[in-house]
């Protein structure tokens, strides 16, 4: 009992004293949770809503109905004549490459020089040599051919009067009143400017006729005292020696007289007129008894067939070698072969030097593009 007691005793001290210690240990503070920030989630993007670009469709080929080569004539003689014989070459040149051709006639020299610039990778142009020289400097135009006619690269300029007008020297034109075709032209304008200045001749009124034909009338009318278009020698009557630099450039005095038109051109006899008169015979037959040839400017290059600087040079070899093998078909004698039309008898190839004579008449008469 007595050893009971002493159990209980003990039991119940060590019970006090484990109280006691847990009441003197401090209480352990619990950390309140760090409060997490919410993840920001981002709202799924929406695809852009940017239409998708056009498809550009390709241009159309060169040389096809939707994009025809473009060949220039400058209006030098009858438009209807120009487009006429014109088709007849197109319809040739299509026939032999496949390609298709849009023929026009620009108003003017300069509007042809400006057509040919403003499309420079389908067009083809017959320009003189003043025209092809301003637009191979504006552009890079380049030439291919020269015409050729009766054996001659080159031709002239020919100052007319009337025969009644007692004009003898190229002197005697001073202070008088000049008509010319158009400023762009080499033969009409250019050269016989360039020559009255070397001469000391300064013309008065000036007359812009619009084309050589007109010219002769405004000559042939009294509209201009004298006038500047195109030389070409005349044909002599076969067996006798073609005409020479240095021959009269007038038919024969003893012809003259019997000079008439008919179905092949202007003949004197057996002479056949071919200069600027010749265009004018049907409204006006008797223009060879009418109008003279006073003189002649030195020789000018022929005359160019050329092609916009950017041209494809595969057409262009194709088109080249088509216009040589027309060139002998009796259609080209319907074309530019004809007398009305530029009178061409033929072609060959050109280089670009051979018109270093005609940029330095440029330069010495100070014609531009906007000059003409």
């Amino acid at each position: 009992m007595k050893h009971a007691r002493k159990l209980y005793s003990l039991f119940s001290l060590l019970a006090l004293v484990a109280l006691l210690a847990t009441a003197c240990t401090p209480a352990a503070t619990t950390a309140a949770p760090t409060a997490v920030p919410p993840t920001a989630v981002p709202p799924t993007a929406a695809p852009p809503t940017t239409a998708p670009e056009p498809t550009e469709e390709p241009a159309p080929e060169i040389g096809t109905e939707a994009h025809p080569i473009k060949v220039l004539f400058v209006p030098s003689v009858d438009a209807n004549m120009i487009v006429s014989g014109g088709e007849v070459m197109a319809e040739a040149l299509k026939e032999a490459t496949g390609l298709v051709y849009a023929v026009s006639v620009p108003t003017s020299y300069a509007a042809t020089i400006e057509e040919i610039c403003a499309s420079p990778d389908d067009t083809m142009a017959f320009i003189p040599a003043q025209g092809y020289v301003i637009a191979n400097q504006l552009c890079g135009v380049d030439v291919a051919f020269k015409a050729i006619r009766r054996g001659w690269g080159v031709y002239w300029a020919q100052f007319i009067v009337r025969r009644d007008s007692g004009i003898e020297t190229l002197e005697d034109l001073d202070g008088l009143s000049w008509a010319y075709p158009d400023a762009g032209s080499t033969s009409g304008y250019l050269a016989p400017l360039v020559y009255m200045k070397e001469l000391g001749i300064e013309p008065g009124e000036t007359v812009e006729s619009g084309g050589h034909p007109q010219v002769v009338n405004a000559v042939l009318n009294g509209e201009a005292d004298f006038g500047t278009t195109f030389f070409s020698p005349y044909a002599v009557p076969e067996g006798e020696t073609r005409w020479a630099v240095g021959d009269a450039p007038d038919v024969p005095d003893d012809v003259i007289e019997s000079c008439a038109p008919n179905e092949q051109g202007l003949f004197c006899g057996d002479y056949q007129v071919l200069d600027a008169r010749a265009n004018v015979r049907e409204e006006a037959p008797d223009v060879v008894q009418q109008v003279k040839i006073l003189g002649l400017t030195s020789p000018i290059p022929n005359d160019t067939l050329s092609f916009s600087p950017d041209f494809p040079a595969e057409l262009r070899a194709q088109i080249e070698a088509a216009l040589v093998a027309f060139a002998e078909t009796d259609a080209w004698g319907e074309s530019i072969g004809s007398e009305d039309f530029y009178g061409w008898s033929g072609l060959e190839p050109a280089q670009d030097e051979e018109y270093d004579l005609i940029r330095a008449m440029v330069e010495e008469a100070g014609i531009t593009l906007e000059d003409l």
